[in-house]
């Protein structure tokens, strides 16, 4: 008898082929897995393996101005407008304090939930949105050029072959994929919105399948800037397909599953408030199928809205505390549900802002930033030291650690899997799990 895990595992790996055969085959398939699915005996709870949820925070978050060097006389000379009185900061030590709207993360802190890494970078950095966003996202050098993803990698070096593990698969809260999901064999799937995934339109009478999305304006790439460019993928051929049929392809994975995944979001009803905001809401949707049971190794959230280049005090601060919030109330459902230990959470942007401010009150791309880690098993504290606000590189902070040393810790020492086949070269660990 097939395991739920294992139904789900095979039917993730061969809906892949299922776009090229007639609708009717499709249909008859479909039905034979849906009826194969409600059949099984041993159904996965959810509980027994690990997971990881990436939370990217697009458009260059100010590091600085999220964790304070409050004791640095550097930094209130750099940002006579936009730097953080010492008196209103969350103080983590003597030197270093939150922005004043994360009080949710400053608990995690004090609780031992939250590990945090300063100034996180990589070398030779570029500070173009979407050349950056490709290197985080491929964890390539910045000077060559790689197609897949870095956790399409994992999912392609842990999941094929192996129909008796658990299924590697991700799930993206997004109208579509990003590069960091793009595999040889793409499993990731992007889901918006799990009481309408499926397709707005049958992929035999559109020339565009599109998948659900709260807001349709998400798929033309008008709402937080996901354009098909700003996900990561070009006009050109990917893995011998163009980006329509791996759309499409994408697109029949999901209409395979999607009443799988509508049934098991609404099998967990959560007691815990979340804030109204778009991130509040894609994490809620996390913790509906995390508690429902899906066997999902990987979950990706975008939240976008950083690229603070005027004004920035005001929009900092409500991106601040949109964070706190959603990532509280993520924490506080997971913990309900018995699930935090089970969970590692991870923040990055593509890149920090420079040190001094700009004419117009805001701040223009930098390089290095802060990484938060958050967990029910993380050795909590702060694990690497702040950059120097004085030996800058053309104004901007030196990176302290590279990047691809927090994906191979979390490759290692939470997913369990050798890194060095998905990195393409070794990195040192860092003692965060």
């Amino acid at each position: 008898m097939k395991t739920r895990r294992q139904f789900l595992h095979s039917s993730f790996m061969g809906a892949a082929t299922l776009w090229t055969l007639p609708s009717f085959l499709n249909h008859t398939i479909m039905q034979m897995d849906l009826h194969a699915a409600d059949s099984l005996t041993q159904v996965s709870t959810g509980k027994d393996g690990r997971i990881l949820v990436v939370l990217q925070m697009g458009g260059g978050n100010d590091g600085l101005n999220t964790v304070v060097p409050y004791s640095n006389d550097a930094y209130y000379a750099a940002r006579s407008s936009l730097g953080i009185k010492a008196d209103s900061v969350l103080k983590l030590n003597e030197h270093l304090g939150l922005h004043p709207k994360l009080t949710g993360l400053k608990n995690l802190h004090d609780s031992g939930h939250l590990a945090l890494l300063n100034g996180v970078g990589y070398p030779n950095p570029n500070r173009s949105h979407f050349r950056s966003m490709e290197i985080w996202h491929t964890a390539s050098d910045s000077d060559k050029n790689e197609h897949y993803g870095w956790l399409g990698r994992y999912f392609d070096n842990t999941c094929q072959g192996q129909p008796k593990a658990d299924p590697a698969i991700g799930i993206d809260i997004s109208s579509m994929p990003r590069q960091a999901f793009l595999g040889p064999q793409p499993l990731g799937i992007a889901l918006a919105n799990a009481d309408r995934y499926r397709f707005l339109e049958s992929v035999e009478n559109s020339a565009s399948p599109l998948m659900a999305s709260a807001d349709s304006s998400e798929i033309a790439g008008t709402n937080s800037g996901s354009s098909i460019e700003n996900l990561g993928y070009s006009s050109s051929e990917s893995n011998g397909m163009s980006n329509l049929d791996f759309l499409q392809r994408t697109a029949l994975d999901a209409e395979l599953s999607s009443q799988e995944i509508r049934g098991i979001s609404s099998n967990y009803k959560s007691k815990v408030s979340y804030p109204r905001n778009r991130l509040g809401s894609d994490l809620q949707l996390i913790a509906k199928l995390i508690g429902g049971g899906l066997p999902t190794r990987v979950y990706y959230a975008n939240q976008g809205g950083y690229d603070t280049h005027a004004n920035q005090l005001g929009s900092h601060e409500r991106l601040m505390d949109e964070l706190s919030s959603a990532l509280s109330a993520f924490v506080a459902d997971l913990k309900e549900q018995g699930n935090f230990d089970r969970v590692l959470i991870m923040t990055f942007s593509e890149f920090g802002r420079r040190v001094k401010e700009n004419a117009s009150r805001g701040t223009d791309h930098g390089v290095a930033g802060p990484m938060f880690l958050l967990g029910g098993q993380i050795k909590p504290g702060i694990h690497s030291d702040y950059p120097s606000l004085t030996d800058l590189d053309k104004g901007d902070l030196k990176h302290r650690v590279d990047f691809r040393s927090v994906y191979a810790t979390v490759l290692e020492n939470w997913l369990q899997t050798k890194s060095d086949p998905i990195l393409k070269k070794s990195f040192p660990k860092i003692n965060f799990i």
